[in-house]
């Protein structure tokens, strides 16, 4: 198999293609930044580009952004992202693709030498490696992301309007609604928002100051 390497560590990646050439594959390119990833690509596609999530300049999520280049670029390129970090944003939209020949891996959690070549094999047969850990901490991640998500098309009317200070009276009269289904609309928003009755805390603004912060 053709892999290109791109980590800023020298260190694993020396490794790294030490091990990988003993196992039979070729390292065609080992890189350490992701404007280097998409050059070595571009030159000559591999089969498995391995990308670090975190590199050079600002170490931010420029191997995630590189990963999706190369997803949208050269959609026969497997790519494995190996990490210590799980980058909610791009993460996210990396693996809400397609994701054939695509995994993603934590580097604390590959703990022996076959797990990594295991899933490196899988990548280059168009298959998927995901850390079981990646998935729980993205899924976890996105329920909070958007307080608003859980609420109804109607729901969230109802929430701009109390927003914009309206009465409940004023709300029923521009949705065409009757109050009493205005009042229910609130309560359901206060339940989905987790805003419980509580002393000294007005669950109308609250609610409105999620809005507003979403």
């Amino acid at each position: 198999m053709r892999v290109i390497l791109a980590d800023d560590s020298t260190l694993l990646r020396e490794g790294l293609v030490r091990l990988l050439t003993e196992e039979g594959h070729e390292v065609t390119a080992a890189v350490g930044d992701a404007e280097a990833l998409l050059a070595a690509v571009e030159a000559d596609p591999p089969d498995v580009a391995v990308v670090d999530v975190r590199m050079p300049p600002l170490h931010s999520d420029e191997g995630l952004r590189a990963a999706l280049e190369i997803r949208r670029r050269w959609p026969g390129v497997g790519v494995l992202v190996l990490s210590q970090y799980v980058e909610g944003r791009y993460a996210t939209e990396l693996l809400t693709g397609d994701t054939a020949g695509l995994g993603y891996l934590l580097k604390d959690r590959v703990v022996e030498v076959e797990e990594f070549l295991d899933a490196l094999e899988r990548v280059g047969a168009r298959r998927t490696a995901f850390d079981p850990e990646v998935v729980r901490r993205l899924l976890a991640r996105s329920s909070h992301t958007d307080p608003l998500s859980r609420l109804t098309a109607r729901e969230r009317e109802v929430l701009r309007e109390m927003a914009q200070g309206h009465t409940n009276a004023a709300i029923a009269e521009r949705l065409f609604v009757s109050r009493s289904a205005v009042e229910k609309h609130i309560n359901a928003i206060f339940d989905k928002l987790g805003l419980p009755p509580a002393g000294g805390h007005s669950r109308r603004v609250l609610a409105v100051l999620r809005y507003l912060g979403s």
